[in-house]
């Protein structure tokens, strides 16, 4: 289904059009904005999960270059990047529209799969794969300079992807909280992480689902029922729903799950103090309002994670390059790496092996305060995020 818009907007219908030709044959639907137009192509290659292309381009001028954007693991792109994150509807996806930029959100394949369909071959690797399928398609017909943004497991692929990518109109990555080899300890967790993720594909289960976007819906439809979550200070008591949701994402590093300890903190910023009971628990979120957590989580497809991939990410973590290695040595685009505080922190031994490999055109900053999430949906992340890239 196709919904086309006249006057200005002819030019931006006329190049998603070409887009839409040199990316092949799946069922394109069209969405037309207040300046701008949305063209979301599903990838018809014979897989029942395809790889989902959004493009959003400016209804009036020709662009200047191209932000491809790779959502967060379990993610799409747009839960991601065109979720508001504030009184004025902002988002990543439109703010880069606003700088001349031609943004396509690139959703692997997990978004539109079920459980049984992932596979034991969804690595690292395999979404590299698709990412560049999709930009020698678009790179043939635009030949426009571009950038690699990509969050958390977007990230990682972005600068995996700019290492095996030697276009000279590759121009940036812009990694978002994310993390390379750490050192010393943690390296010895990622370790264990990774042997953890690898044994569960042994065992067959190449499929980890977070669950998050079950609880924030409890969150906001029953804030005061009970969760079958045990509650920290009585374990048996449970959390309120609500309590639940937001001890998650503010305390993520507390709760049981095989890569929880990768977050300095969580994924949102906020404060969580227990109460005489369960009910009595007094928490907030000081950056992302649970109102985005929710518009987020309930544009997700599948919400899946291929235990293949956390395997690789793992072993990127443990500096494992024997189960897989980026090439640190072989990004030579510019670098922007942030990370947040409370997210991922400040870890910064990926861009030291950037540099030491010879690119000097590399920064690393750590935006205090942030969650893991915020850096993509707070109130205030477009003055104090964004405008650093």
């Amino acid at each position: 289904m196709r919904e086309r818009q006249h006057g200005d907007a002819a030019g931006g219908i006329g190049l998603l059009t070409r887009i839409e030709r040199a990316l092949g044959t799946g069922t394109a639907a069209y969405l037309p904005g207040d300046g701008w137009i949305r063209l979301t192509l599903p990838l018809d290659d014979g897989d029942p999960a395809p790889v989902t292309v959004d493009v959003i381009a400016d209804a009036a001028r020709a662009p200047e270059g191209i932000a491809y954007l790779l959502p967060g693991g379990g993610l799409n792109f747009a839960a991601e990047f065109l979720t508001p994150g504030g009184r004025g509807g902002h988002c990543l996806a439109h703010a880069l529209r606003r700088r001349g930029l031609l943004v396509v959100g690139v959703t692997p394949r997990e978004d539109a799969a079920t459980a049984a369909g992932i596979t034991a071959d969804w690595g690292l690797e395999a979404h590299r794969r698709d990412l560049a399928g999709v930009v020698d398609a678009l790179d043939s017909v635009l030949g426009l300079p571009y950038q690699y943004v990509g969050h958390s497991a977007g990230a990682a692929l972005a600068l995996d992807a700019a290492s095996q990518d030697t276009s000279p109109r590759l121009r940036r990555v812009v990694a978002l909280d994310t993390t390379g080899p750490y050192t010393g300890d943690l390296a010895v967790r990622a370790a264990d992480t990774r042997d953890a993720y690898a044994t569960r594909l042994a065992q067959g289960f190449p499929v980890v689902d977070p669950g998050l976007a079950a609880v924030i819906a409890k969150a906001v439809a029953d804030p005061d029922g009970v969760s079958p979550a045990p509650w920290p200070p009585d374990r048996a008591l449970r959390f309120t729903h609500a309590g639940l949701a937001h001890f998650a994402l503010v305390r993520t590093a507390a709760l049981p799950g095989q890569a929880n300890w990768i977050y300095a903190q969580g994924h949102s910023a906020g404060s969580y103090d227990f109460g005489a009971t369960p009910a009595e628990d007094r928490f907030a979120l000081t950056r992302t309002p649970l109102t985005t957590w929710q518009a987020a989580t309930a544009a997700l497809g599948s919400g899946l994670l291929p235990t293949a991939l956390m395997r690789d990410l793992a072993a990127v973590w443990a500096g494992d390059d024997d189960t897989y290695r980026i090439a640190w040595d072989r990004i030579t685009a510019e670098v922007v790496w942030v990370n947040t505080e409370l997210g991922r922190g400040d870890h910064s031994r990926g861009a030291e092996l950037i540099r030491a490999g010879g690119n000097e055109r590399v920064s690393f900053t750590v935006v205090p305060g942030y969650g893991h999430g915020d850096i993509v949906w707070a109130e205030t992340a477009a003055s104090d995020v964004w405008s650093r890239f």
